[in-house]
């Protein structure tokens, strides 16, 4: 029951936070891009490494995982590599990566309860482990540009599947912008809009030009 003498300025216990999530990356790798047809597979891409800075800048807990990594599917995304380059990757057999439990066992690790999921395809290796994941109590954010799969249906159907199940469609930015949640931060400001200039388009280039007109502490 609404109760307007208990409102305050407080965040929503909903928020995505440094604290309380995890990043997990599913089978970005090339042999599911050359499949992947949903979308600009250099957008994806593209939203792919911004999201994965995003975890740089907050120091978010990153799982990575690959499938068939040797037999089929090929490396981990370079880029996505590149951000990441002392972490451990998870190669599965299992499609679903649920079901891997070396992949469990890191994202129980983390202790954290909110999976920051994205990855190739979405009709696949991203619903598989989400409504995995959900029914077992997790919290799920889908990081829909950040994902693809073989077709715009399939992709669409895969996010109203997990959607219809629990989980949270969002996007790259609004993932990096609500773990920033306040421009006062400083200690993440700067790594903050360096990563909207870097991958965020036009966003990006307003920050360049409000940086050049108004200075160097503009707003993102």
């Amino acid at each position: 029951m609404f109760d307007i003498d208990k409102v305050q300025a407080a965040p929503s216990k909903d928020l995505l936070t440094p604290d309380n999530a995890v990043m997990l990356f599913v089978d970005h790798q090339p042999q599911m891009f050359f499949g992947t047809g949903s979308g600009d597979r250099a957008a994806i891409i593209n939203s792919t490494v911004g999201l994965a800075k995003a975890a740089q800048v907050f120091d978010v807990p990153v799982v990575l995982t690959t499938v068939a990594a040797e037999s089929f599917s090929g490396p981990l995304l370079p880029q996505l590599a590149e951000v990441f380059p002392k972490q451990e990757i998870i190669d599965r057999t299992t499609m679903n990566a649920w079901e891997d439990e070396a992949l469990v066992a890191a994202v129980k690790a983390t202790g954290r309860k909110k999976i920051i999921l994205s990855g190739l395809w979405t009709e696949v290796c991203l619903v598989l482990p989400a409504l995995s994941a959900l029914e077992q109590g997790y919290e799920v954010y889908v990081v829909a540009d950040a994902s693809g799969g073989v077709t715009p249906a399939a992709h669409e159907h895969a996010l109203q599947r997990m959607i219809a199940a629990g989980a949270v469609p969002v996007t790259w930015v609004q993932v990096l912008l609500e773990l920033q949640r306040d421009w006062a931060r400083q200690e993440t400001y700067v790594p903050v809009t360096e990563v909207v200039k870097a991958h965020a388009g036009a966003y990006g280039l307003g920050v360049v030009y409000a940086q050049s007109v108004v200075g160097a502490h503009a707003a993102g």
